[in-house]
């Protein structure tokens, strides 16, 4: 069948071969849709970002591009505004007929740090073709703050794909009024639509803004530092925001989603014509968030980053757009239920590393 490939079938490509490690690949790593992917113990220093482009090899670029190379053994800080390269453990065969997506995960997005997946021969970032055969790699950008890595630490996550996945809007409303998707009306076109919350239930605060100047988290450290060494809390009475060139923010939709067991989503940009900012870095949604025991849907954190102008973001404002994806077959595992899940049920809520 069709769809975006469950843990069982993950299993049953390690167990074949075709994804492969130079260290075995832990039961951890998979989820109910993906594989969480690790860092090699070597990182590059790049002057400037690179796709290897069509019949040529990562390997072969990094001459034209490596300024230095690091040892991560020991932990090493990649710097905030620098661009690095990173080998990661796995390497893929993939049969064909399959294709793969990748998308940083939850914490690597509220960090505001920027990963993306790059292969052999690739001219586009996260996207690898069906029966793609080689290593992969990570290219990992901080932009707001520096960060501590190590060996195998998991800043993204690789799904698998068989033929089309994607629910049309047709599809997409059935599903809503077989099982409702969101609270209240569901806004669908060309996936489904979720506005800003500037108008908290209770008290004012809506969102935080990064820092510019704060020191080095260590990704491993779980709720180690304090939130105001890093970011800036926002408040407003008047269910309007104005977003800053160049800075970075933590908001949340005012929407409750729900993902129900036999499907995935992605989240995906609006239409540039709303304004210029970007909404999201990290943006995949495991079968069963906000779904079933974990009540009535959970609400998605939203990574905005503002780029020309200053933007007054107002309360509603529709931003982004959840695109579903059906499953193969249904996760032996859901979200949120028998997987350490950190942001079930969430609302406005940091990376993991913030107490």
């Amino acid at each position: 069948m069709n769809g975006v490939l469950p843990d069982s079938s993950l299993r049953q490509l390690i167990a074949s071969g075709a994804i492969a490690a130079n260290q075995p690949i832990l039961p951890e790593q998979v989820q109910p849709a993906s594989l969480d992917l690790r860092l090699g113990a070597t990182a590059w220093r790049l002057r400037a970002s690179f796709l290897a482009g069509r019949g040529r090899r990562v390997s072969d670029r990094l001459r034209d591009f490596e300024m230095h190379r690091m040892d991560l053994t020991d932990g090493a800080v990649l710097e905030k505004g620098c661009v690095y390269l990173v080998p990661l453990m796995e390497r893929l065969s993939l049969p064909q007929g399959l294709d793969a997506v990748a998308n940083a995960k939850s914490s690597t997005g509220r960090l505001d740090l920027l990963t993306r997946l790059v292969t052999d021969e690739g001219t586009e970032f996260d996207r690898l073709p069906e029966g793609y055969d080689g290593p992969i790699y990570a290219e990992i950008c901080p932009r707001s703050f520096s960060v501590l890595v190590r060996p195998g630490m998991r800043l993204n996550q690789l799904r698998l794909r068989q033929g089309q996945a994607v629910l049309s809007d047709a599809e997409l409303r059935a599903l809503h009024a077989a099982e409702p998707l969101v609270t209240g009306e569901a806004l669908i076109d060309d996936g489904l639509g979720f506005s800003v919350d500037l108008r908290p239930a209770s008290g004012d605060l809506v969102g935080y803004r990064a820092r510019p100047h704060s020191g080095v988290i260590d990704l491993d450290r779980i709720g180690a530092y304090q939130a105001r060494d890093f970011w800036d809390e926002l408040r407003t009475s008047d269910g309007q925001l104005i977003l800053d060139p160049g800075a970075f923010y933590i908001l949340v939709s005012r929407e409750s989603v729900a993902i129900p067991p036999d499907y995935a989503a992605e989240m995906a940009p609006y239409l540039a014509m709303v304004g210029e900012f970007r909404v999201h870095y990290a943006g995949f949604f495991d079968p069963g968030f906000g779904h079933g025991a974990a009540g009535q849907g959970a609400r998605g954190v939203l990574e905005v980053r503002c780029h020309e102008a200053p933007f007054a973001l107002e309360h509603g404002q529709v931003v982004g757009r959840l695109v579903y994806e059906r499953m193969a077959a249904r996760p032996e595992r859901l979200y949120g239920s028998g997987i350490a899940s950190n942001y079930q049920g969430q609302g406005l809520k940091l990376a993991k590393q913030f107490a």
